[in-house]
C-alpha cells in the first residue's frame, strides 16, 4: 500500500528517455497522472506518453529548456492548471560535456551546470508554493555517485551533482515544517544511452569494478525513486541514496 501513488500528480524532468523514462513509467504503473519534460526528443517523450496512456494511465509531455526559470514556472503552472496539484516532483534532466580541465571551456562548464544544477533550483522553486500551499509534497533529486567520489575528466559533471546533494539537504531543513520531504537519488553505472556509447571492453572494465559485477538497469533506479515518491517515505529527508552495486563501499 505504501507504494501507492494514486491521485496523486508527478513532473519528471529529462522524462523522454533513459532513467527519466524509467521513472516516467514507475511512477505511473504506481497510480500517478505523470508530466514530463523534455528539451529536444518530442517523438521519444510522445511514446512515453502513449506507453503510460496504453496502460490505462495519464500523462502529458511538455517541452521546454530546463535551464530556464520562467519556462520551469510556466511547466508547474500548466500541471497545475491541467490536474488541480502537484505532489511529486523528479528532477531529472540532466547532461555531460566531459573533458579535462586544462581543455574544458567555459562554455561546456555552464552548460552542464545550468541544466543540471540550476534547473534543480528552478523546478524546485517553482514547485514549492503549491506543495507548501498543499502541506504535502515529495521532491526527488537525481545526482551520482561522482558528486560524491568525483571523477578525473568531469569537474563540471560532478561540480553539478555534488551541488545537487548541497542543495537537496538545505531545502530538505527549509521545507520539512511543511510536511515536504526532499530527497536525492545517486545512480552509478546504469545501461543508459550515455553508456551505451563505450566499448563492450570498457563495459566490462567498468562492471569489474562494482562488487554486484554488473551496471544497473534504468528501472532499479526508478523503484527507488518511486519509493521515495511514496508514503513509504514519509519519515526519510535530506538524504542521498546510493543506487551504485555497491561502488561507493570501495
Amino acid at each position: 500500500m505504501t507504494m501507492n501513488l494514486e491521485n496523486k500528480i508527478a513532473l519528471v524532468t529529462g522524462g523522454s528517455r533513459g532513467i527519466g523514462r524509467a521513472i516516467a513509467l514507475s511512477l505511473a504503473t504506481a497510480g500517478a497522472k505523470v508530466a514530463i519534460v523534455y528539451r529536444s526528443a518530442a517523438s521519444e517523450a510522445e511514446e512515453v506518453v502513449q506507453s503510460i496512456k496504453a496502460n490505462g494511465g495519464d500523462a502529458v509531455a511538455f517541452q521546454a529548456d530546463v535551464a530556464l526559470f520562467n519556462q520551469a514556472v510556466e511547466i508547474v503552472t500548466k500541471v497545475v492548471a491541467q490536474f488541480g496539484r502537484l505532489d511529486i516532483l523528479v528532477n531529472n534532466a540532466g547532461i555531460t560535456k566531459d573533458g579535462l580541465l586544462l581543455r574544458m571551456s567555459e562554455v561546456d562548464w555552464d552548460v552542464v551546470i545550468n541544466t543540471n544544477l540550476k534547473s534543480v533550483f528552478n523546478f524546485t522553486k517553482a514547485s514549492t508554493k503549491q506543495m507548501m500551499g498543499q502541506r504535502a509534497g515529495k521532491i526527488i533529486n537525481i545526482t551520482s555517485i561522482v558528486g560524491i567520489t568525483g571523477n578525473a575528466g568531469q569537474a563540471n559533471y560532478v561540480a553539478s551533482k555534488a551541488g545537487v546533494i548541497g542543495f537537496t539537504k538545505s531545502i530538505a531543513k527549509e521545507l520539512s515544517s511543511r510536511n515536504i520531504q526532499v530527497n536525492a537519488v545517486a545512480p552509478g553505472f546504469v545501461e543508459t544511452d550515455m553508456t551505451g556509447k563505450l566499448t563492450e571492453d570498457q563495459q566490462k572494465a567498468i562492471a569489474e569494478k562494482i562488487p554486484l559485477k554488473r551496471t544497473a538497469k534504468p528501472d532499479e533506479i526508478a523503484s527507488v525513486v518511486t519509493f521515495l515518491a511514496s508514503s513509504g517515505s514519509d519519515y526519510i529527508t535530506g538524504q542521498t541514496s546510493c543506487v551504485d552495486g555497491g561502488l561507493t563501499l570501495l
